[in-house]
């Protein structure tokens, strides 16, 4: 039998790999923040079925934009904002409007803190 992991595929296969984990582990960081917002947010089991899988869609969006080094923290500021906007129409039809004005605020300290990694060069 042959070998089947040469030099040369393990050269290809490494890299792919480990951007897959990062890339997976990037998700469920995100997947945990949308949990913690839900949690904070005290949803009824009802709206956290219709919010999860709202959340869950735009997170890798939102970590894509924020691990960006090469954005400035205006540029990330306002595609972050852009995809907030994409989904508070079905958000505000699913949330109380205290439970959407705190989902607001949480979304405004997120966007905050993007832009201080930014200046602080991370």
């Amino acid at each position: 039998m042959r070998k089947i992991f040469t030099p040369s595929i393990l050269a290809v296969c490494l890299p792919l790999i480990a951007t897959a984990l990062a890339a997976s582990a990037q998700t469920s960081q995100g997947l945990a923040k949308v949990e913690a917002m839900a949690q904070k947010l005290n949803l009824t089991p009802k709206q956290k079925a219709k919010v999860l899988p709202i959340l869950k869609e735009e997170a890798p969006k939102l970590e894509q934009i924020k691990s960006n080094p090469s954005l400035t923290g205006l540029q990330k500021m306002k595609e972050l904002r852009a995809i907030h906007n994409e989904t508070a129409p079905q958000l505000q039809q699913i949330l109380s409007p205290d439970q959407y004005q705190k989902l607001q605020a949480m979304r405004e300290q997120e966007i905050r803190e993007a832009i201080a990694r930014k200046r602080a060069g991370g």
